[in-house]
């Protein structure tokens, strides 16, 4: 009987995206509702509460909406893409 190597933690090689299958505005909370595995509809109240009381939900889903890229985003150049 071998000894079984023991894992004392996981890394979670999902990358956060943009959804661009379950979106109401720019897919921003589909897209980390899939990387986190929850309901979207919890983390569009989450950016609704936000918004409400401190406008930090509004200013989190602008930034994400700019730097995380859609789950389909393709190179700006295709004739430059890495092969």
């Amino acid at each position: 009987m071998g000894a079984r190597p023991c894992t004392i933690w996981t890394m979670n090689t999902t990358i956060l995206t943009r959804s661009t299958t379950d979106k109401k505005l720019g897919g921003v909370a589909g897209g980390l509702a899939a990387y986190l595995k929850i309901d979207p509809l919890l983390v569009r109240i989450g950016f609704a509460v936000g918004t409400l009381f401190t406008g930090a939900g509004l200013v989190a889903y602008a930034v994400m909406w700019a730097l995380v890229p859609a789950d389909d985003a393709q190179p700006a150049d295709p004739h430059h893409a890495a092969a």
